[in-house]
């Protein structure tokens, strides 16, 4: 699997604001990543590839981040622009972000809203409904406030973006999370050597770091992504007599949550070889085709596999009975709405979905093939999950399935289309 999106983003971003030489493997060198290194280098910091996923960063140090002499182009990448809006938030410069046509219709005000109480200032464009959109321009505040501030909705964006900021703002930032998200923010922090502890208190997390931090150069290397490893996984599992190992897969417990669903649901996944790597649990993964069993799943999982439900939903279309999702509003905000994308794209393909408003309820095959949709081209609105997940719908359908553009894959999985290839002949 490629190197994990969300650890490839955050290593050099920590590798920019440490002061040497921090050095990288396995890094995921998808679009969105990369858009991330061309804005650590506009903003100073010196980040090289060295060979096939392995980096080179010598950083600045934190509250050394230099003024961008143009606007910082994020590509499709959500990550890169939350994120660094957090660590552009408490360095006195100017920076304007823009990105394509996806991004630049995702939701920027969830983020605005606690950077503004520590200080910085913002001038986004107006999106539908009124949301905060890109192109946006962030005025750092310095010195920033220190805040507490609850997350209103799960999101491990925000929270990381708060914590990013709170690196260069005096005194404590506090992120209370009222759901557990993601923690790879936290445990990098921590390697890099900022000051930052978590502790549970009454059925939450309160992460608190010490700001003006002083961060210490580290060897990272990177595990699969699980959400990558998501799309062959289920296809797998659902296409008859497969039998896949797929190695050095993440399980950080705050992301695994599509492996414990699978198995909930008769997925025959065995963990070979666990071990950890640069703080994170791996395994490679033992998959074989299995007689899936639809499911409610539990929404308290949602957090921890919010980019894997495309892929869940056509494991349930193969699925025996019915499977019922809830409590995934999240969906409908990211590169596109996840939600109506695959309500559309699966009963294009023929199989019986129902969209309701936080979820999908899908009746599934019971193992028999979907009819496919190779008369008509599948929508995946320039969303790389939507086009990797439709992909895999095709393996398991009479007609195959035609998606109208493979482009957005290559933001996170430049090698899908090959491997995928591979694993099929």
């Amino acid at each position: 699997m490629p190197g994990d999106k969300s650890i490839s983003h955050r290593s050099i971003m920590l590798g920019a604001l440490a002061v040497g030489e921090t050095r990288v493997s396995g890094l995921l060198e998808g679009e969105d990543v990369l858009a991330t290194a061309a804005a650590m280098r506009a903003m100073g910091a010196q980040v090289e590839r060295i060979g096939d996923g392995e980096w080179l960063i010598h950083g600045v140090g934190v509250g050394a981040l230099l003024q961008p002499e143009a606007p910082l182009d994020m590509g499709n990448s959500g990550t890169s622009t939350r994120l660094l809006m957090g660590l552009v938030a408490s360095h006195a410069i100017e920076t304007r972000f823009f990105g394509d046509a996806s991004l630049s219709k995702r939701p920027m005000g969830r983020v605005i809203e606690p950077l503004s109480q520590m200080g910085a200032a913002f001038e986004a464009s107006e999106g539908a409904n009124g949301s905060k959109t890109l192109p946006l321009t962030v005025r750092g505040a310095n010195p920033a406030v220190p805040i507490e501030y609850r997350l209103p909705v799960a999101s491990a964006q925000v929270k990381s973006a708060v914590l990013l900021a709170g690196l260069n703002t005096p005194g404590i930032t506090t992120v209370i999370e009222p759901v557990p998200t993601r923690d790879h923010s936290e445990r990098m922090l921590r390697g890099f050597g900022a000051e930052l502890d978590v502790e549970e208190a009454g059925g939450e997390r309160v992460i608190r770091i010490r700001g003006e931090a002083e961060l210490r150069p580290q060897t990272i290397a990177v595990p699969g992504d699980p959400s990558s490893a998501a799309f062959f996984l289920v296809a797998a599992l659902v296409v008859p007599g497969s039998e896949l190992t797929i190695e050095n897969v993440g399980l950080n417990p705050t992301r695994a949550g599509i492996v414990e669903v699978l198995r909930q649901m008769g997925g025959d996944i065995t963990e070979i070889n666990r071990r950890e790597v640069g703080g994170e649990p791996v395994a490679d993964l033992l998959v074989r085709h299995s007689a899936l069993k639809g499911i409610a799943v539990d929404p308290a999982i949602a957090p921890s596999m919010i980019d894997e439900f495309p892929a869940l939903f056509v494991a349930a279309s193969l699925a025996e009975g019915t499977t019922v999702t809830t409590g995934l509003e999240e969906l409908r905000v990211k590169e596109s709405d996840r939600i109506s994308a695959m309500a559309a794209a699966l009963t294009g393909a023929g199989s019986k979905v129902t969209e309701t408003e936080d979820g999908l309820t899908i009746v599934g095959t019971g193992g028999e093939p979907l009819r496919g949709s190779a008369n008509s081209r599948t929508k995946t609105h320039l969303d790389h999950r939507i086009a990797m997940s439709m992909a895999v719908t095709g393996l398991a359908s009479r007609d195959g399935v035609e998606v109208d553009d493979t482009r957005p894959i290559a933001t996170s999985f430049p090698q899908f289309e090959a491997l995928l290839e591979e694993v099929t002949r």
